[in-house]
């Protein structure tokens, strides 16, 4: 009986530390960053900005991987949420994902929230950008262009219920305007309409918006954050025209369900590890972005206070998505 005892106990024992050698010997092989959105896009820049010195920190490849797919970026977000929850499928998404995607989409089979929180890689205001004969230089402009056409304007977003779509909701509800959707798969298509004149205005991000306002392919009409952008010190903040008018997003890093802590805590130091190197730092930056780094900690805050931000508008303005 005693040898039977002794044989379960070091099965039991084996069993035990399986796991744990797993984890400490993690990674070792490739990890892959599912980015739910177009190449081209914001978050595609940022994502292979930071893989390329991830990989450096982690010793493996760090792959990006494309999958758009359509539904706002929920079919890649869906299949990391259902990858196995051992480190090596991750996603990389907006703020959006994390903390209001659930009360936008009506048919979702899975819970975007069960996400394990890493770490947020950088915030930035979103934009609003016209095309270069919009009739507009400037918010105050636009907005009085709008009320003298209504529904006549149309504005590109990177999907329904994407942040260039509630950025131009909220402009609507608090500037009493009219304008048409259009919206895209994608941060990537929007920007090419607007670059080819197929849209009138959009609201998108700066880090894939900057090499375009710069060479004057597209106007900058106003910017969403609280102050002025440095870089753009004569465009107005949109607060500065409709007072309380506050629209920004982050980029994230997020695991499956059920992910160990272990691999959780050693994948958000090696980013800290990342945003610590100087040259990645000043890449975002220039980027016109604020690079963060957060701990998981810090990201589970930072989704309370965007679900207490947007809930309350997309209520006001009854968005959803089937």
């Amino acid at each position: 009986m005693f040898r039977h005892a002794l044989a379960g106990g070091l099965i039991l024992l084996g069993s035990t530390f399986a796991p744990a050698h797993a984890q400490s010997t993690y990674p070792n092989r490739a990890v892959t960053l599912v980015v739910p959105l177009s190449a081209g896009g914001t978050a595609d820049i940022l994502a292979r900005i930071v893989a390329e010195r991830l990989r450096d920190v982690l010793g493996q490849p760090v792959i990006v991987e494309n999958r758009p797919g359509g539904a706002g970026g929920m079919v890649g977000t869906e299949s990391v949420v259902k990858a196995g929850p051992d480190g090596y499928t991750l996603l990389w998404a907006p703020q959006l994902t994390f903390s209001i995607a659930h009360l936008l989409y009506t048919k979702l089979s899975f819970d975007p929230r069960a996400l394990e929180p890493i770490s947020v890689i950088a915030t930035y205001p979103a934009i609003l950008l016209g095309r270069p004969d919009l009739p507009a230089n400037n918010t105050a402009e636009l907005l009085a262009y709008a009320r003298a056409n209504p529904g006549r304007i149309n504005y590109g977003s990177q999907g329904n219920g994407q942040i260039g779509h509630l950025t131009a909701a909220l402009l609507m509800h608090l500037g009493n305007v009219k304008l048409v959707h259009v919206p895209f798969r994608g941060s990537a298509p929007a920007l090419t309409a607007l670059l080819a004149g197929q849209i009138d205005i959009l609201a998108d991000l700066m880090p894939a918006s900057k090499p375009h306002i710069e060479g004057g392919k597209i106007k900058l009409l106003g910017v969403a954050s609280r102050e002025r952008l440095k870089s753009f010190p004569d465009v107005q903040a949109i607060g500065e025209v409709l007072p309380g008018f506050e629209s920004d997003t982050w980029m994230a890093m997020a695991a499956p369900p059920g992910t160990s802590k272990d691999v959780i805590n050693k994948l958000a130091d090696a980013v800290g590890q990342v945003f610590r190197m100087p040259d990645v730092r000043a890449r975002i930056a220039a980027l016109q972005v604020e690079p963060l780094g957060s701990s998981p900690a810090q990201m589970r805050d930072l989704i309370r206070l965007s679900a207490e931000r947007w809930t309350p508008v997309i209520q006001a303005t009854k968005i959803t998505i089937e």
